[in-house]
């Protein structure tokens, strides 16, 4: 495994890290506690050390915060992000918002503090707002808040998750100095953090956490025309209608244009985000160990060449599944 520098904040984090949305067994089907325990146990003996959950991602504090407490005694220090909901429970945050409406601070102490008692962690690496508008900047208590509890030793990173597919919308918040870290989508499909986010994350050191790097599983290869999910999985949503189709047709492109095997576009997908000196570290779900076994053995140091980063360049596709 390879570590890479949270921006500049001095905490080093594995260059792969864990997404665990999907072993909180809410939003995504299938998983079960037994083999998320397995995985996340796999992840940390083949050396991630940065594990990514959330207060909204159902039973995952718990069951993260089980695991690394377990290897904290046994001498393995792993790293746990985790985020704190809007107090409206918008999601993505809109144009017009006070952030008093959102992340007034006492919420964040409150949410940071049940996001503690359900871990049983006596602290978070780095502690994110779940959405963000830079509206904010600049208003609100939420910075007075973050700094106190950084003081208090409860926190150590301040970080946001970008509103998906704006990553413009942090670029105030990154100039500004406030922030750590901020977690965005970023990906094949979706390039648009290359534009300004990603240099201006570089310039200010500010660490960036890459989320969806696999399209929800788009950029697998396993998603084609009429392909479903369990009953009660929120992809249903996300790849409804004829959206299968439209994402086989654009992965198929990519494998022609790239000339490599079908089977080889996740691989490629992952490498593609780590690709940019800018990333910190990419957060795929890995909900088995065979997942973990296969993204873990990516972080290699075997870049993708220039002419595939040019190839790749001209298969950007502007849309949101998430709408």
């Amino acid at each position: 495994m390879r570590y890479r520098e949270l921006g500049r904040s001095g905490l080093s984090v594995s260059e792969i890290g864990y997404g665990a949305w999907g072993i909180g067994e809410s939003a995504w089907i299938g998983a079960t506690e037994d083999e998320s325990v397995r995985a996340l146990n796999k992840a940390i003996d083949l050396g991630v050390n940065f594990i990514d959950t959330a207060r909204g991602y159902g039973e995952s504090e718990r069951i993260v915060g089980r695991v690394v407490r377990e290897r904290a005694a046994a001498g393995d220090e792993v790293r746990v992000a985790t985020k704190v909901p809007p107090k409206n429970r918008v999601w993505p945050a809109p144009d017009g918002l006070d952030p008093a409406e959102t992340y007034p601070g006492a919420h964040i102490r409150e949410s940071l503090e049940t996001s503690l008692s359900t871990s049983g962690l006596d602290h978070f690496d780095v502690l994110q707002f779940h959405v963000w508008s830079d509206e904010w900047v600049g208003r609100g208590d939420w910075l007075e808040t973050i700094t106190e509890l950084k003081q208090e030793g409860k926190i150590g990173l301040f970080g946001v998750s970008i509103n998906d597919h704006q990553p413009d919308n942090a670029l105030a918040l990154v100039r500004s100095g406030a922030v750590d870290s901020v977690q965005v989508i970023y990906n094949i499909f979706d390039q648009a953090p290359a534009d300004a986010l990603l240099p201006a994350c570089e310039e200010h050191g500010v660490g960036v956490i890459v989320r969806v790097a696999l399209d929800e599983g788009g950029l697998t290869g396993r998603i084609a025309a009429g392909t479903t999910f369990p009953e009660g999985d929120w992809r249903n949503r996300y790849f409804r209608d004829d959206r299968p189709a439209q994402v086989e047709e654009h992965v198929a492109a990519i494998v022609a244009d790239l000339g490599i095997a079908p089977d080889e576009i996740a691989e490629t997908a992952l490498r593609f985000v780590l690709s940019s000196p800018a990333v910190s570290t990419v957060i795929p779900g890995m909900r088995t160990v065979r997942n973990v076994e296969r993204n873990t053995a990516l972080s290699d140091g075997r870049a993708l060449t220039a002419d595939q980063l040019a190839v790749l360049a001209k298969h950007r596709w502007q849309r949101n599944f998430y709408g």
